[in-house]
């Protein structure tokens, strides 16, 4: 073929000068277009597998007729394909050829493939290595949250290619990042807690839980602070109580990760003191109120001596315990059994522990802390468990019940305990005429039938 074929038109000159049959050109150009072999095949009347030969065979025959015009081609595209990722341009530049549709099968022949990325093979773009586009990609999401004006940074540090559709991948809804209202790429399991770190890098001072509930799209302040409190990028500010980023190393930290440690270290080092000289010497090392502080008191590590000073249960001080709180009028004992009764709310529906009033814990006798107790539920439901805490008390294992009941927020939950044998059963405890999930049902309109 000689001269013929060695001018950079040859793709074009072969597809022109019939080398294919009609049946070839249309599988090769239907795949081309980004068709399946099944919908290629359909439309020639042909089955998958016939396709998929058909195919072949034009990508041999071609692969043959470029051996003849150039030597060496399958390493020359292999080595602009050395990257995650490159456009179809780019390998009709490194082959000296114009871009035709016969590219995508020189390139296949190659030994390259179109990069694989979570909204599946990028078309348009091909590597040697189709798996390195997803690493890149994994990285960029392993860099978030940033700023959406430093994507390109981002992108070009994790190692990914210029030119990609980059917000196109980052939108679809395989992609783990998502894009917040401000317009920054946050994770999509990690949404509020990464906009709170984006906020709080922009704002450049600590804020209180207050001022991060519509950043992080909470419903409670409450939530705020349980969400920051389980990320290790966020740290309490005391005794203001304000919310900072762990990497400002400017701000005063305490060495303590809560009052209680602190108040058990001054104890532990100091012996026993007298409750005002032991709030002195801990305010002075972990700043806190002196509310926080009594209620510390209830750790199981603490006590009262005789004399009436504090010191380690450990050294033989007698634990405190505190006086029977008010009871709510949420909460009930009749019998052996102790009724509860919980509004639904966005905590019970994610899964998380729902904040209840201490009398409850007191009245099971969890008069410390931390202490807890176990109710099973029937069937294959996962304990129900109330944890006393220093500062709170916890009710948890409620997703599952509230979901079966086909509760909504603003629902209203029964929580039976049995103290005798410690088992639970949970009802729905709404009034029918004021239930928001059957309000909810009664205004959805029914679903026609196509």
């Amino acid at each position: 073929m000689g001269d013929e074929w060695s001018m950079d038109q040859w793709l074009v000159r072969a597809w022109e000068a019939e080398v294919f049959d009609e049946r070839e050109r249309a599988v090769v150009a239907g795949r081309s277009e980004g068709r399946t072999l099944d919908e290629v095949g359909s439309a020639l009347g042909l089955s998958r597998e016939r396709a998929r030969q058909i195919q072949n065979r034009a990508r041999k025959r071609l692969a043959d007729m470029a051996d003849v015009v150039q030597d060496g081609w399958r390493e020359t595209a292999r080595a602009a394909g050395a990257g995650p990722a490159a456009l179809r341009e780019t390998f009709a530049a490194a082959l000296g050829v114009v871009d035709h549709v016969l590219l995508d099968e020189l390139l296949t022949a190659a030994g390259l493939d179109p990069p694989r990325t979570w909204a599946g093979p990028l078309r348009g773009w091909w590597s040697a290595d189709p798996g390195a586009l997803g690493g890149a990609l994994r990285r960029l999401v392993d860099a978030a949250p940033f700023r959406g004006e430093d994507l390109g940074r981002a992108a070009s540090e994790a190692g990914l290619p210029a030119g990609l559709p980059l917000t196109w991948l980052l939108s679809r809804s395989e992609s783990r990042l998502a894009l917040s209202p401000d317009g920054h790429w946050v994770r999509r399991k990690a949404r509020g807690r990464d906009a709170a770190y984006l906020w709080l890098l922009e704002t450049g001072r600590p804020c209180r839980a207050e001022e991060l509930l519509a950043t992080m799209a909470a419903t409670t302040v409450a939530a705020v602070r349980e969400a920051l409190r389980r990320d290790d990028r966020f740290r309490q500010i005391r005794p203001e109580g304000a919310w900072a980023l762990a990497e400002w190393t400017h701000l005063r930290a305490s060495t303590y990760a809560s009052a209680v440690e602190a108040m058990v270290a001054v104890v532990t080092e100091s012996g026993p003191l007298s409750q005002a000289r032991l709030f002195a010497r801990v305010t002075e090392q972990y700043p806190v109120t002196s509310w926080r502080l009594k209620q510390c008191l209830l750790s199981d590590q603490l006590g009262e001596t005789s004399d009436g000073l504090v010191d380690l249960v450990s050294r033989g001080a007698r634990p405190f315990e505190e006086e029977e709180p008010v009871q709510p009028d949420t909460m009930a004992v009749e019998g052996k059994v102790l009724g509860v009764r919980l509004p639904v709310n966005r905590d019970i529906l994610r899964g998380s522990g729902v904040n209840v009033n201490t009398w409850l814990t007191w009245r099971l006798g969890l008069r410390r802390a931390p202490m807890s107790r176990t109710f099973t539920a029937p069937g294959d439901h996962a304990p129900l468990v109330v944890r006393r805490g220093t500062s709170s008390a916890q009710l948890s294992s409620l997703r599952r019940h509230a979901l079966e009941l086909g509760v909504v927020d603003g629902c209203v939950l029964a929580v039976l305990l049995r103290l005798d044998d410690s088992t639970a059963r949970v009802g729905h405890g709404c009034v029918p005429d004021t239930c928001p999930a059957r309000q909810t049902r009664a205004t959805t309109p029914p679903a026609v039938n196509a």
